[in-house]
């Protein structure tokens, strides 16, 4: 399985993208401990929203959708909005 997530960053409010073959739990943890340079300047950091994929190419497209224009005001949508991970 394959995984795109989207974690919230407690200290700032912003929004990573990321795609995994990892549980996404397991990335959470290593996200929090700095894992590069980004999350460790944001950390901490929650998950808020997961999907799973049976395919590589699938999630690391859904995970550039995320980045793009329409793709950043549905992360908005899912992230505040909706308050997913609250």
């Amino acid at each position: 399985m394959f995984f795109v997530y989207l974690l919230k960053s407690l200290k700032n409010d912003k929004t990573y993208v990321g795609s995994t073959s990892k549980s996404v739990g397991l990335r959470l943890v290593e996200h929090n401990f700095g894992s590069n340079k980004w999350t460790s300047a944001n950390k901490p950091f929650k998950l808020v929203y997961y999907e799973s994929f049976y395919c590589k190419q699938d999630s690391l497209h859904r995970e550039k959708f995320f980045k793009s224009g329409v793709g950043k005001n549905l992360k908005k949508v899912i992230t505040e909005h909706l308050n997913i991970g609250e």
